[in-house]
């Protein structure tokens, strides 16, 4: 379990590490000409203005504390709604990237079950004040 855990964390802090990076420095070549709903999509997220740096600076964020495995439970809860909405995007609209979808998804819900033990106060029905 420990040896799952590790890799599960450096593989999803080296995916997002990268991927944020790029969005800044543009390094990895190939960028698809997409059409149609994906069109739409992207550049409504592009026209906002802040949705993309924004969405950006939390997977660089999120990558190094993978990383460098610190305050991880918290970035695994952190980036789940990103991995969630890329595999999404990958098995919904562009059927053919499902593969980074499952490379983040998975891993991120083995986290979730590894660190399950910091979760345990995010699930109090009736918080006392």
């Amino acid at each position: 379990m420990k040896k799952a855990t590790i890799i599960s964390r450096i593989l999803l802090g080296f995916i997002y590490l990268v991927f944020g990076l790029d969005y800044f420095f543009r390094f990895i070549p190939y960028q698809p000409n997409h059409t149609g709903r994906v069109a739409a999509f992207k550049a409504g997220l592009i026209g906002v203005g802040y949705f993309y740096p924004m969405i950006k600076s939390i997977q660089i964020a999120g990558g190094i504390s993978m990383l460098i495995n610190r305050y991880a439970p918290f970035f695994a809860v952190v980036l789940f709604p990103i991995s969630l909405n890329v595999f999404l995007y990958h098995t919904i609209l562009v059927p053919s990237g499902w593969l980074m979808g499952v490379l983040l998804i998975v891993p991120n819900l083995f986290l979730g079950y590894a660190y399950r033990k910091y979760y345990k106060g995010m699930f109090v029905r009736r918080p006392n004040l």
